[in-house]
């Protein structure tokens, strides 16, 4: 039975010293086990979250989100009677309360990775937001070999024998997307949940230029290793 107690979450947060606290707090009312890593930030993030009664690991340097993902992972992989990890960001772009419904799809399907899927909910997306996210996560549903109808969505649970295989070489936004990669290469169905679309005044910390190359690069990289696990030896 997947429940509260068995479930720890963490929140990968950079310059997030006006939400953390709220965030955080709300977590806490669903799980028992709750980590905060603050990646680097100059601002009070690292003193908010603590404020909220949460453990707290901190980046001297910014290391990017997919690195503080990594370090939470790590944190939890090994504890005893933990069976998944909940990932959600500290912005308040993911609805604490709605972190029940991970636990529900765990408990009835038992999938290695569970994603939130905001894509019912497109009209309070914007445009340019909700066209990209249909477009990646097309890509990334070629290059995984099912549909995951948003693979843009930060807000994920993950079995705890599945993390040990997702410490890639991938440090930023482009972690999230190799990490549905490999889950899919080990076999593993990507379960979807449906979650709210929710977007305040926050500044995205995506880099349009720079995080684009990576993607590009990333799905370029799987696309041709797909291609050579396939390819057929001519006969001699």
């Amino acid at each position: 039975m997947i429940d509260r107690t068995n479930v720890a979450a963490v929140i990968p947060a950079y310059f997030e010293g006006r939400s953390i606290r709220e965030v955080a707090a709300r977590v806490r009312l669903q799980l028992d086990r709750v980590l905060v890593v603050d990646d680097g930030s100059s601002d009070a993030t690292a003193e908010e979250a603590r404020a909220a009664g949460v453990e707290v690991l901190r980046h001297e340097v910014n290391q990017g989100k997919g690195a503080a993902i990594k370090t939470g992972l790590r944190r939890f992989s090994g504890t005893p009677g933990l069976k998944y990890i909940l990932v959600l960001d500290g912005d308040g772009q993911h609805l604490p309360e709605e972190i029940p419904a991970f636990m529900d799809e765990a408990n009835d399907s038992g999938s290695a990775l569970i994603v939130g899927n905001r894509m019912n909910d497109q009209q309070a997306m914007p445009l340019v937001r909700r066209l990209t996210n249909l477009s990646m996560s097309w890509s990334i549903s070629q290059v995984c070999g099912q549909v995951i109808p948003d693979t843009q969505c930060g807000f994920r649970m993950i079995r705890t024998d599945l993390a040990s295989a997702l410490y890639c070489d991938s440090n930023n936004y482009d972690y999230e997307t190799e990490m549905l990669v490999i889950a899919s290469r080990l076999g593993c169905q990507v379960a979807a949940v449906p979650v709210s679309t929710i977007y305040g005044d926050e500044t995205s910390k995506i880099h349009p230029v720079r995080d684009t190359i990576r993607f590009v690069q990333l799905l370029a990289r799987y696309r041709q290793e797909n291609r050579e696990l396939v390819r057929v030896p001519r006969a001699a």
